[in-house]
């Protein structure tokens, strides 16, 4: 450690003959305008250590995020980094230069991990469902291309139709300019913000409606329909849905997020295909792709237009049991007609469990009453909802051989994906089977336990039981109903959320949710499918006694057992998981990781070693920290080189003259200052005011009580020791030195054998306000040098300060505080600073330490925070 003492003697004051023709107020001058240069250096610091400490958070997953946070974070922190570089340069003209080019090399690394460029596709708009595969992903979607792999390769019923390809889709978003007017649009906008994120979704969606599509695409999607037509004959109306890329796919399924058209015909055609691509932008998808960490240009849209099934029944059916347990089955819940109010959750349906062994028997059933059915229009476009015969309602949507046929054709896929599925079909008026949509089937593992319900003691009180186990699991949270978009722009993290239709759009407020429970919907439907994603426990179907849940009160659901209790039952809850994705897998997440191995490590640790040098910065941290370093090196450099007067410095007169010198960077006085000495009615230096407060106005007792040990070793220590020589040669060892504006304060200080240093600025503006302080020091031993720092660093983390101890070396920090509260800390390290002075002495008598621990907190408590 270098002797600070020496140094600000031999930098400041120096005996040397000043230049000719260089007098004070030249100097004074050119030192302002260094510190302006300082100034601004240490907001940029500041600015780029938050930025850091953002990725941090991230990096460790407190919080949700999307790529316009990693592009902020790291363009902010790229901005501010060269900032210091430029100011330090300022300081000192190409002394540091080699900083430059190591601030190249990590500034273009991490544009090349931002900047992953999209895998080449075939330049096609449209593709006939005929020539799909699940190879071809990346130009239509999981959807399509799975499809295409049911009907080319297994040889499904799957409806004919087309796709139009991702390559459709950004020849479209580049050649208007609408993506980059997205990308405005999302830059400028906090998607962090739920609210925010209503409004921009629907300004997103209006310009891409608004969006005249080039010639080209509309043509071949013409051209593709007028082939279809000629396929199936001439009244063709067809289902237009969604195929974006990563919908569909293990652990993501994007289900019920974007938005699908059914009985299209030829007028709406090309207008429709638009509305679903701006369903991309759908509130509750953008939420979903925050929620995945998954970056927006990752997601182009391919679309699949499929013709209409003459629906006679509808449904799900699932290869294995969504919900963990010892034997998987499979399960079918249909309906009359198209299986819209299976999969949104708005209606009864029916349900078969069949075992999954052959003969696949009937393990139960449920034939509910089914009284909506939705079918094609035939005179018009879009959907006609129909009241379904009461003899008809109760009766069994599909027969036995239907069953059957269903299990046989789930198996057959699973066998061919290697996974569980989620399939959804229609029966035609011929009794033909076709498979409209197969993804994997989202579940939680199963864990080989279950909660028996003798967990509960008989006292607890059941609100509601009943329904459907959509996600297992149990949690505790006050109840939240959800019936409008408004609502769910007010949902608070931690609640249950409570809703009579088990919506897709409510899909958006699972990972705030503790739990879901639903009047209507099932196992099958989409918002069952991302709580199941989310971990989230969740009771569908309970009906009337949704009204029995008042909103506020707080609720225990325990979805294995379809159960909510009164309050919180720790019995149910002490084995409960936090729900939460696999954050480590987001791909947003795995860039920011890559990027932040180039922003956030800390290579540069120690100032005396060889290695701190420009050419050894490896990270933009090491590269703030070489620059702070150095930077307050400069400052004082300025004096040696320039030989710096010792007038230009003024003494502080406090009651007589003290050993303390002050120099005014810029507004530091209240007035220009004449003579020798400068008296505290003239410093209008916040911080340093502050500081001196808590420095005069608790008299020092003087020395602890002589403790023979410490003084032994004080004394060994202080004639065997080089680096704790005063200099007694010079009459400035013991001086103390302050550089002072209105609202920043540079403080280097050695009181005997002890040094500190502080830089605090300190204004109105709360979130630039920052307190530094590192102290070392001492003449006894190891073992008592170590002790005082842990007691001073004991006191100072009490009082909010965030502490770094290493062996006998203290750093505290405290930023982004209101005034009040930043200068009363102030004055606890100017009492700290004189009241801990020969502590070390006594560090290894408990009692003392004791007593002095106690009495610092009661003079702190009485003198500064009454």
């Amino acid at each position: 450690m270098k002797k600070i003492a020496e140094i600000l003697s031999r930098l400041f004051f120096k005996n040397r003959r000043r230049p000719e023709g260089q007098n004070v107020d030249q100097l004074r001058m050119a030192f302002k305008e260094r510190y302006h240069h300082f100034k601004l250096l240490l907001s940029a610091n500041k600015r780029a250590l938050q930025k850091m400490a953002d990725i941090e958070r991230a990096i460790h997953g407190d919080f949700d995020f999307g790529m316009s946070f990693v592009r902020d974070r790291c363009t902010s922190t790229s901005i501010n980094v060269l900032q210091m570089i430029k100011h330090i340069d300022a300081l000192a003209p190409e002394k540091y230069a080699a900083l430059y080019s190591g601030y190249t090399t990590i500034t273009r690394s991490i544009n090349d991990i931002l900047n992953v460029k999209p895998p080449h596709i075939i330049e096609k708009n449209v593709v006939l469902i005929d020539a799909l595969d699940q190879t071809m992903v990346e130009l239509v979607g999981n959807k399509m291309a799975v499809l295409g792999e049911l009907k080319n390769r297994l040889h499904l019923n799957v409806p004919p139709g087309f796709a139009i390809t991702t390559y459709a889709y950004e020849q479209f978003f580049r050649e208007t300019g609408l993506r980059d007017e997205i990308n405005r649009l999302i830059q400028s906008a906090d998607i962090e913000k739920r609210a925010e994120i209503y409004q921009l979704s629907n300004r997103i969606r209006q310009q891409i409606l608004q969006t005249e599509l080039p010639a080209k695409i509309a043509s071949d999607i013409q051209t593709a329909w007028a082939t279809l037509q000629l396929q199936v004959g001439a009244s063709l109306k067809v289902a237009i849905r969604s195929s974006a890329i990563g919908e569909d796919a293990v652990g993501r399924s994007f289900a019920g997020q974007y938005s699908s058209a059914l009985n299209v015909n030829a007028e709406d055609l090309l207008s429709t295909y638009k509305w679903v691509i701006a369903s991309k932008y759908n509130p509750h998808a953008m939420i979903y792709r925050l929620q995945q960490g998954i970056r927006d240009e990752d997601i182009p849209m391919a679309v699949g237009c499929l013709k209409m099934v003459d629906a006679v029944a509808g449904g799900v059916v699932y290869s294995g049991n969504p919900v963990p347990s010892e034997a998987d089955a499979i399960i079918i819940n249909c309906v009359w007609g198209l299986p819209k109010t299976v999969v949104d959750g708005t209606d009864a349906c029916d349900l078969f469990v069949l075992s999954k062994t052959a003969p696949h028997a009937l393990l139960h059933e449920e034939i509910r009453e089914k009284r909506v059915k939705y079918q094609s229009c035939e005179t018009d476009s879009g959907l006609c909802r129909e009241n379904v015969e009461s003899q008809m309602a109760s009766a069994p949507s599909i027969t036995e051989n239907q069953r059957e046929a269903l299990t046989q054709i789930a198996l057959s896929i699973e066998h061919h994906n290697a996974q569980l599925q989620d399939i959804e079909w229609a029966i035609d008026s011929t009794g033909d089977i076709y498979v409209l949509q197969s993804r994997p089937l989202q579940r939680k593992a199963y864990d080989g336990t279950s909660k028996p319900s003798s967990l509960v003691a008989p006292s607890e009180t059941v609100v509601a039981a009943g329904g459907v186990t959509a996600s297992s699991g149990a949690a505790c949270g006050k109840v939240f109903f959800v019936e409008k978009h408004a609502d769910a722009i007010r949902f608070p993290k931690g609640a249950v959320l409570v809703t009579r239709q088990a919506l897709p759009a409510w899909a958006a407020l699972v990972d705030r949710a503790v739990a879901v429970v639903t009047a209507q919907g099932g196992v099958a439907g989409h918002l069952a499918s991302v709580a199941r994603e989310f971990g989230v426990p969740a009771i569908f179907g309970i009906g009337d006694n949704l009204a029995k849940l008042v909103s506020g009160e707080q609720i225990t659901v325990d979805a294995d057992h379809r159960t909510i209790y009164a309050g919180c039952v720790a019995s149910l809850l002490k084995d409960a998981a936090t729900p939460r994705l696999d954050f480590l897998n987001r791909p947003v997440y795995q860039l920011l990781k890559k990027a932040g191995d180039w922003i956030v490590p800390l290579h540069l640790l120690d100032p005396d070693s060889r290695d701190f040098k420009p050419e050894n910065c490896r990270t933009y941290h090491d590269i703030t920290r070489f620059i702070h370093e150095k930077s307050v090196f400069e400052m004082f450099n300025f004096g040696r080189d320039h030989s710096f007067p010792e007038r230009s410095g003024k003494q502080l007169y406090y009651r007589v003259p003290m050993q303390w010198w002050v120099l005014n960077l810029d507004d530091g006085f209240t007035e220009e200052v004449t003579g020798k000495y400068v008296k505290f009615e003239n410093i209008a230096s916040i911080p340093m005011l502050a500081f001196w407060e808590g420095f005069a106005k608790v008299p020092w007792d003087g020395p602890p009580a002589i403790d023979r040990k410490g003084l032994v070793s004080v004394m060994f220590q202080s004639t065997t020791n080089p680096a704790l020589v005063t200099g007694v040669r010079s009459r400035f060892a013991e001086q103390n030195y302050f550089m002072i504006s209105k609202y920043f304060c540079s403080l280097n200080s050695r009181l005997g054998y002890h040094f500190s240093t502080l830089e605090a600025l300190v204004s109105d503006r709360a979130r630039e306000n920052y307190i530094s302080f590192q102290f070392k020091g001492g003449a006894a031993d190891y073992q008592r040098r170590t002790g005082r720092a842990q007691l001073i660093g004991d006191i100072l983390a009490h009082y909010g300060f965030f502490v770094t101890l290493r062996e006998d070396y203290l750093s505290a920090r405290l930023q982004d505080e209101n005034l009040d509260y930043m200068t009363t800390r102030l004055a606890i390290l100017g009492y700290l600073t004189l009241h801990t002075r020969q502590l070390d002495m006594i560090m290894s008598n408990p009692t003392q330490v004791t007593y002095y621990k106690s009495k610092f907190k009661a003079d702190i408590q009485s003198h500064f925070l009454k």
